[in-house]
């Protein structure tokens, strides 16, 4: 992947908590006032800080002043740090994926906020009631090491077969949006909760275990470590630049086409965030044109703004990747009130 501007300070987990105490309670020191604290689902900074968060966060610095703290983790991880904090809070910006991005909402954790450029966001990328916006658009899917996997499963049913005994892996429902999007697309593909969980109790047999964070299961395979996994186009098609043995591919039914479904990142403005203006600064920069256009070429994912239509290599490659794949939208609605019930008896069925 390209090199690009020295990245803006990530720091994660204790670090990144330390470096945001300060800014507590709306009260801050007046060298804090030049900050803005991201929570954030993995997948948009580069390893090597060559990620699409890596250049826009150092660009809004360079031309702002405003200096970005960052803390990552899985989807649902970031909300319930969120959610903890309620009472004393920390974040400004929190990026998640569906449905947890609406679980923040639901759940009293965003304050309405329209960014410039919203209005090109598609309506179904966007809550209606202006508290959140998707930047980086994106789709579910799984990877294979292309090495010693050259074709991938093609379906569900293949990944049953004894080779695959503790050589496959997904991230956990309920803690990680592409673990989550396993869960949604199984009862999906297989016609409801009863079937899918049915099948996954199966699959159950050769899966490693449990992950919080689905980026760390490429590097394992791309290793050769695992053989499939799950994860996302956006992220995996990044990923696949320092890791050539990874191969993006769409799980089937037997009988029935390759599915996918748009997950993508959606940004909302924390409620009583310390640093609520910058927040909104962030967030407009997030979503302008110059960002958008950088979202394929340097973050190998979708523009969420319907006017930004790169011509790329990578948003060329990444056309080619989805296409023939069936998409469909979740009821993001039901899975929003009924998420707990949907993991808890996957839970169950897992024994996880």
């Amino acid at each position: 992947m390209r090199t690009y501007a020295k990245p803006v300070a990530a720091v994660t987990g204790a670090l990144a908590l330390a470096a945001t105490l300060t800014a507590c309670g709306g009260s801050s020191s007046a060298a804090d006032e030049k900050t803005v604290t991201v929570y954030s689902a993995d997948g948009l900074k580069g390893e090597k800080g060559d990620g699409w968060y890596d250049k826009v966060f150092a660009d809004f610095e360079k031309q702002t002043g405003i200096k970005v703290k960052y803390v990552e983790g899985g989807s649902g991880e970031m909300v319930q740090r969120a959610l903890r904090e309620k009472s004393n809070t920390q974040a400004d910006v929190i990026v998640t994926l569906p449905p947890f991005i609406q679980q923040a909402g639901s759940k009293g954790l965003l304050q309405k906020y329209v960014p410039k450029g919203a209005d090109q966001v598609d309506g179904a990328d966007k809550a209606a009631d202006g508290t959140w916006t998707s930047v980086v658009n994106n789709y579910f899917g799984f990877v294979h090491n292309k090495k010693e996997l050259p074709q991938p499963p093609g379906t569900w049913e293949a990944l049953l077969d004894g080779r695959f005994k503790n050589r496959l892996q997904y991230s956990t429902p309920g803690v990680a949006g592409d673990g989550t999007a396993v869960l949604i697309k199984a009862m999906h593909d297989f016609g409801g909760q009863a079937p899918a969980l049915e099948y996954l109790k199966k699959l159950q047999a050769n899966n490693v275990g449990p992950s919080s964070s689905t980026s760390k299961l490429a590097p394992k395979t791309d290793k050769g470590e695992l053989l499939v996994a799950n994860g996302d186009v956006q992220m995996n098609f990044a990923q696949a630049k320092s890791m050539p043995n990874l191969g993006i591919w769409f799980p089937a039914k037997a009988g029935g086409r390759p599915t996918t479904f748009a997950l993508p990142y959606a940004a909302g403005l924390v409620d009583k965030a310390p640093h609520t203006e910058n927040g909104k600064k962030l967030l407009d920069f997030m979503l302008a044109e110059n960002a958008q256009r950088e979202v394929s070429a340097i973050g190998g994912g979708f523009p969420a703004r319907k006017d930004v239509k790169p011509t790329d290599a990578n948003a060329v490659a990444l056309a080619k990747i989805i296409e023939g794949v069936e998409v469909f939208e979740p009821d993001w609605a039901d899975i929003d009130e009924n998420l707990t019930a949907y993991v808890d008896a996957w839970k169950t069925a897992t024994g996880s």
